[in-house]
Order: C-alpha cells, then sequence, then structure tokens
C-alpha cells in the first residue's frame, strides 16, 4: 500500500477492519467508513506513534513496527485531525481509544454470532502444525501475576479486559471434554508450538533467557498473534469472525501458560 511506516500488509488491513466495526474508534463518532450503496471509504488509517518526526514520534521503533497493526487505528478524516494535537491525545490515551473500541468490536460480534468462539476453537484446533505437545497439567495463573512474571506492559490493559470471557470458553471446553474431543489439546498446543517457535528467535542459545523474553514480552505477544492469523488464513476454516475470537482465545491461552512464561518459585504467590 505504501513505503516504509506505511508499508501495511494485508494481513494488518484485515484486521483493522474486521476490528473496527465499519466505524471512527474515536468515542461516540457515528461516522460508518462504508455501506452498501456507497463505494466511498470514510476511513483513515492513522499511526499512534507517529509515521514521521515530531509528535509522538518513537526513534526507536522501526518503519515495520510504525505500520504493524498494534501501532495503527481506524478514525474518520475529522478525528484523524483531532487526534494530530500530541499533547491531548498521548500515545497511551490513543492506545486506550483503540482498545475500548476494539473490545466493543468483539463484543457486537459475539452477539451477532454466538458461534464466532466455537467457531475459533474449531478453526485453531483443526491446524496442521506439528504433533500435540505431551500432554501436562494446564495451570491457571492470576493475570496479574503472569503479566507481572513477564514483564508485560503494552499488552496489560489488553489481557485483563478480555479475561471477562475466560467463563464462556471454559464452558466450551467443558463441553468439548464430555463428548471426549481432543480439540481443547489441539489448540492449547498449536499456540504453544507457534510461542515456542517465536521464543526461540529471541533467546537463540542465551543462559539468561527469562531475562530477554522480559524484555521482548509485548513484541512475542504480538509476534504469537500475528503468525496465528496467518496460519488460520490460509487454513480451510478461515472467517471474518474469527479475527474477533482469536484475540479471546489467545488471551485464554495466555493465562493457561501457553504463551510466555509459567511463574515460578516466590513469584508464584
Amino acid at each position: 500500500m505504501g513505503k516504509g511506516p506505511r508499508n501495511y500488509s494485508d494481513l494488518t488491513i484485515k484486521r483493522l477492519y474486521a476490528l473496527s466495526d465499519n466505524r471512527c474508534s474515536f468515542p461516540g463518532c457515528t461516522v460508518v467508513f462504508t455501506s452498501p450503496t456507497n463505494n466511498t471509504n470514510f476511513s483513515n488509517i492513522c499511526h499512534i506513534e507517529d509515521a514521521e518526526e515530531g509528535g509522538r514520534f518513537n526513534p526507536n521503533m522501526t518503519d515495520k513496527q510504525r505500520a504493524s497493526f498494534d501501532n495503527l487505528i481506524l478514525l474518520c478524516p475529522n478525528h484523524h485531525i483531532e487526534t494530530n494535537d500530541n499533547e491531548k491525545y498521548t500515545v497511551g490515551s490513543l492506545r486506550e481509544m483503540k482498545q475500548k473500541h476494539e473490545s466493543l468490536s468483539i463484543s457486537k460480534g459475539l452477539t451477532r454470532n454466538p458461534s464466532m468462539l466455537k467457531n475459533t476453537i474449531n478453526a485453531i484446533s483443526n491446524l496442521s502444525l506439528e504433533d500435540i505437545l505431551e500432554s501436562k497439567d494446564l495451570n491457571v495463573y492470576s493475570p496479574k501475576l503472569k503479566l507481572k512474571y513477564n514483564s508485560v506492559k503494552i499488552n496489560y490493559s489488553l489481557i485483563e479486559d478480555y479475561k471477562v470471557y475466560q467463563g464462556k470458553i471454559n464452558t466450551l471446553y467443558d463441553e468439548l471434554e464430555r463428548q471426549g474431543s481432543i480439540k481443547k489439546e489441539k489448540l492449547l498446543s498449536n499456540v504453544n508450538q507457534i510461542y515456542a517457535k517465536i521464543k526461540g528467535s529471541y533467546v537463540l542459545d542465551s543462559e539468561s533467557p527469562l531475562e530477554i523474553i522480559r524484555l521482548n514480552a509485548d513484541n512475542i505477544i504480538d509476534n504469537v498473534f500475528d503468525e496465528l492469523y496467518r496460519q488460520l488464513e490460509n487454513s480451510n476454516f478461515f472467517e471474518e469472525d474469527i479475527i474477533l475470537g482469536v484475540r479471546l482465545i489467545l488471551v485464554d491461552a495466555f493465562i493457561r501458560c501457553k504463551i510466555l512464561e509459567e511463574p515460578t518459585g516466590n513469584d508464584n504467590q
């Protein structure tokens, strides 16, 4: 689509629009981006940390990070202009704006399609990665403990917000177990395998892997999301609502320690 910080991948664009509910992310804005009767698209792809020097520009980011899903928000033209006021609209406030809007989109998605989570579980469990990893107890930790142990920062509030859906996911998993299905185990194994490969690309042969994981925790979480989306998009089970459901399933997998590291020793208090 563009160059450098505006070189958005097709997958990034799909995720942005699927999680936008076809509306501007600015609180209270009623602008709808597209309609069946009008070919005009009223959306602007906007950077949270700016694409160019000045304002909210972060010199430590790469152009690839600037063009990534996590650094972009969809706004109408008027609110794009308004949020250029970097003193009033900080990086933190724009991230919060985006997250709240996406949470609302997911909630609407579940109302529109009550089978969304079930379909997402089916899609992830049917991915043909490798053999199921050896089964072990699925430890479930307090999200705050897990977040603190792994030094998660940017994704902290997202995981805290989405943990409320764990009850619905548990109900679906319990139903699968009563049916004798191994979809839960296959899903969690697939997620864990994706995490293991991404983790390996960061820690390599380091003697201090946990330190590296803590320094890169948010990037690792984002990489797992991205890789799972890619795997699903190339499968025979992909549909738009699954983009919404994946967020919730992966937060549950994070709490079950299939993404990032399990608290141990004195940290498990």
